[in-house]
């Protein structure tokens, strides 16, 4: 079978596709025959080297396919099944993966391997971000970053069915399109304006209860000057770049706000929310009440232009690689 593997990290030329062993599931594991692998931003941090990895390894960390065999031990998962798992290292882009079988989710009838794999990982952020870490409720206002990307896309649907009003961040007319169609209510285009000025004259001064950056550096200033008095500032990634250390006394100083820097790993760290989060999203899908954007599908041997298409800020919706 093949696989994308890093054998150094570096730039996207370090990924190769290589032939490898058909691999057997252990104890506890199950082997998936890939149909897509989603494609993240920590797939590029950890072929870049942000984050460092032990090489080689598989790149990717997000799928869904059908079990085609399955280790002793396991109980709740059977061959022919439809899963879909993220967050998993070196689980990902390859014709074939073992994992954990309590890593798997079941995909529900109505829902495609694609589908699964586009919205999984990023439809859980959005899930946990407006379900736990700020409970948004109707009457709020939340700024949203990046409202066209992958998460914002599914955060903007959440926000708006709870009532929420959402002010979306984007840099071109077709991506402010796209996020008014999953529930915007205004947008801003950060490169033209400047943001502060126009959340201001769109809340007539009184700020936003919430914002989800998923940004970083380039945002999250701007951001905390729009919070109104205790509002949230929701840092739950960085892709323009890591965020530089503050001075909690900042947050006092401009209304006793409230930071948070959030990971899914930490709202999916017990088996039975996992399933619970995943059956929300994925149940929404089929349901039809949560639209899923494909930004793009590439074959295995392209994933180093996936990623570079994903670094590059130019893409909608999410990338995958389909298999």
């Amino acid at each position: 079978m093949r696989a994308v593997v890093v054998s150094e990290q570096g730039g996207p030329e370090v990924l190769r596709v290589e032939d490898r062993e058909v691999p057997e599931p252990g104890d506890g594991q199950v082997r998936v025959d890939v149909q897509a692998a989603g494609v993240n931003y920590i797939d590029i941090y950890q072929r870049s080297g942000t984050y460092p990895m032990q090489t080689p390894f598989v790149a990717g960390s997000e799928g869904a396919g059908t079990v085609s065999a399955i280790g002793p031990g396991v109980a709740d998962v059977a061959v022919g099944d439809l899963v879909a798992w993220a967050m998993v290292s070196g689980a990902g882009y390859a014709e074939q993966v073992v994992l954990a079988a309590d890593k798997v989710v079941p995909v529900p009838d109505g829902v495609s391997g694609e589908l699964a794999a586009a919205v999984l990982l990023q439809g859980m952020t959005a899930h946990y971000l407006v379900e736990s870490t700020f409970p948004a409720q109707a009457g709020q206002t939340a700024l949203v970053h990046a409202a066209a990307g992958g998460v914002g896309l599914l955060l903007c649907q959440m926000l708006a069915a709870k009532g929420v009003r959402v002010i979306g961040t984007t840099s071109t007319p077709e991506k402010a399109e796209l996020a008014r169609s999953a529930g915007a209510a205004e947008i801003v285009f950060y490169r033209d304006v400047d943001l502060v000025t126009e959340v201001e004259r769109l809340t007539d001064g009184a700020g936003v209860d919430v914002v989800y950056d998923g940004v970083g550096k380039a945002t999250f200033d701007a951001g905390l000057e729009v919070l109104r008095p205790r509002g949230t500032m929701v840092l739950f990634g960085g892709a323009s770049g890591p965020v530089p250390p503050i001075d909690p006394q900042v947050l006092n100083a401009k209304g006793s706000l409230f930071l948070t820097r959030p990971s899914l790993a930490h709202y999916a760290a017990e088996r039975e929310e996992l399933l619970q989060r995943a059956a929300d999203v994925l149940g929404q899908v089929a349901a039809g009440r949560l639209d899923v954007r494909i930004g793009g599908r590439y074959p295995l041997a392209d994933a180093a232009q996936a990623q570079t298409d994903l670094a590059s800020g130019g893409t909608t919706g999410k990338l995958l690689l389909v298999i």
